[in-house]
């Protein structure tokens, strides 16, 4: 079998508070802590994974939660929005949610025969729910605490902007082979397989923008799925023949990566569908306490030490007082 990108895998963007991070992405938009883990760098710097019922690749938004990290700035060479899907008929809970909460947003509004409303979180990170076809109920988080006839249900796109389009363009069709789909003015549509939510990512041509800056409020990269260890070698020797820098193979535990700057700068990654977020946590506790690989585990009590505390009661509220 031929090497296959199946979607996105997973975005990873960096916050500020982690308290302030896991009260809004679990505890307001309802999406399950599926882990609690380091950053394997920074090791006394969070990293936390959120994701649907089950923790499935193309539902994951990750976070390195740095305290009084500086600003970033949207622009080129970067995700600017990070989409996720609801299903049909559910916009209107979240924009009365939206209004409950004090959340400014925008729509919703039209883009692609599809209904879509745009909102930022507390860092500024850009974020938009996109109404569509509602998919079984294991995509939700069911024990979360949106109903599951509201709940968003993984990602739907991501959005790319470029001072130039037709070269992130060329690596998208040529070399990872998504299809062009759609086009609204700057705004290409690209995807693979079937073109369902979380297979799909839009580039924006813009240039007359700035360039973004990679800190709080922004994202620091987005991965793309491959199934197993052998089709990732063959993207990694397809990669590195084009003339790209890229990464070995990076072991992060949960999946393997390998990582390289697309043309327009968006720093891309490939990652491993398999072990998944079950190979040191039952499916059932994923997400209430802290883990760490291996080689970190000799160190817990330095580690835990110089954590900020976080209360994890709205992260996990079927389980809270």
């Amino acid at each position: 079998m031929s090497k296959e990108i199946l979607g996105i895998h997973h975005i990873t963007a960096i916050a500020d508070d982690p308290q302030q991070n896991l009260d809004f992405y679990a505890g307001f938009l309802g999406l399950r802590l599926v882990k609690l883990t380091v950053n394997y760098d920074d090791p006394q710097t969070y990293h936390l994974y959120y994701g649907d019922g089950q923790g499935n690749p193309g539902t994951i938004l990750t976070f390195f939660p740095w305290p009084g990290a500086m600003k970033g700035r949207q622009g080129n060479g970067q995700v600017t929005y990070t989409a996720f899907s609801v299903p049909e008929g559910a916009l209107a809970y979240w924009t009365k949610r939206l209004t409950e909460h004090s959340v400014e947003f925008e729509g919703p509004y039209n883009r692609f025969q599809e209904r879509v409303i745009a909102f930022s979180d507390p860092d500024g990170l850009r974020l938009e729910l996109v109404a569509g076809p509602s998919f079984g109920p294991e995509k939700g988080w069911q024990a979360g605490p949106i109903p599951l006839e509201y709940a968003i249900h993984g990602f739907h796109s991501a959005t790319l902007a470029e001072e130039g389009y037709e070269r992130t363009a060329s690596l998208l069709t040529d070399t990872l082979r998504f299809r062009l789909v759609q086009q609204e003015g700057n705004r290409f549509r690209y995807a693979v397989g079937p073109g369902e939510p979380g297979s799909v990512v839009d580039v924006v041509c813009t240039p007359d923008g700035s360039m973004g800056r990679v800190a709080a409020g922004t994202v620091h990269h987005i991965a793309w799925r491959t199934a197993d260890d052998q089709q990732q070698r063959e993207w990694h020797t397809e990669i590195a023949r084009q003339g790209y820098n890229i990464t070995p193979v990076i072991d992060r535990k949960y999946f393997h990566s390998i990582y390289f700057r697309e043309p327009g700068g968006v720093l891309f990654e490939i990652a491993t569908d398999p072990p998944g977020f079950t190979v040191d946590e039952p499916l059932e506790s994923l997400g209430t306490k802290l883990v760490l690989p291996d080689w970190l585990e000799s160190q817990r009590s330095h580690i835990e030490a110089h954590l900020p505390p976080i209360r994890l009661s709205k992260a996990n509220p079927a389980r809270s007082a």
